[in-house]
């Protein structure tokens, strides 16, 4: 858990974002769906900030826009105070990254995890990190460089796309449903190597989760998204066992049932 700081490490302010409705066999554009409406947050170093919501409230699109692998069509993003845009790609990427659910779609099946460690670690020329080192940052042998994704299980290849995250040295690291995708001990197991990675390097996470539980035990804060909008935000105590409004208390209830 983190104590606040006066300074944001990262802040996002009414964010926005609609896509085209499609119809008719020509695939013609009838309108648009607004998959996020004027959404803000804030994070701090060492803090964790659960996002909850139902399928199809924008989480995946709002961390999609947080990597900047996607353009708001509203709003702006800041990092330390500074604007989004005055960070190019790569300096960006050196600032955040992401883990995805399904870590074995993330990874290049054609390609040794050595190798795909190091192309990722070409964009920071003066990293002291190699691929052996990322890899024992997260609890894999070194000897692990000359596999394919296809020779782990599950819950190693989470391991390696963490390491892969981690290999430009960012602050926040955007959590895609993490966990979701492994049996329950893998995720015991996961989740204790999220914490301590947090502990030791002081990383801030967005954690996009339908998990409610995951949320109470692990994030600071929490924010509700439903249909794109952001409808309660708080304490992880106070907004999962006090909700306020109807949506989240159908939440944390179909949770209890």
């Amino acid at each position: 858990m983190s104590a606040p700081n006066l300074k944001p490490l990262f802040e996002a302010s009414g964010l926005g974002k609609e896509f085209p409705v499609h119809s008719g066999p020509w695939k013609k554009i009838t309108g648009t769906v607004k998959a996020l409406q004027n959404i803000s947050l804030t994070l701090q170093a060492g803090e964790t900030l659960a996002v909850v919501g139902g399928s199809g409230s924008g989480k995946t699109t709002l961390a999609r826009i947080l990597c900047r692998l996607l353009a708001p069509d509203q709003g702006e993003m800041r990092w330390e105070g500074s604007l989004s845009a005055t960070f190019d790609r790569r300096a960006w990427a050196r600032r955040v990254q992401m883990v995805f659910q399904d870590p074995y779609a993330s990874l290049n099946p054609k390609l040794a995890v050595g190798t795909q460690l190091s192309e990722v670690l070409r964009l920071a020329p003066h990293t002291e990190h190699t691929a052996e080192t990322l890899l024992a940052t997260v609890g894999l042998a070194p000897e692990a460089v000359r596999r394919y994704p296809f020779q782990f299980s599950g819950g190693q290849r989470q391991r390696i796309a963490i390491a892969r995250a981690l290999a430009l040295d960012p602050a926040l690291l955007i959590l895609d449903e993490p966990l979701s995708a492994l049996d329950v001990a893998t995720q015991a197991q996961i989740m204790a190597l999220f914490q301590t990675l947090q502990k030791k390097n002081r990383l801030a996470y967005l954690l996009i989760t339908h998990d409610l539980g995951l949320a109470a035990q692990w994030a600071d804060r929490v924010i509700v998204l439903q249909e794109g909008r952001l409808i309660e935000e708080g304490p992880a105590r106070q907004v999962l066992t006090a909700p306020q409004q109807p949506y989240t208390q159908a939440l944390v209830e179909a949770v209890i049932a």
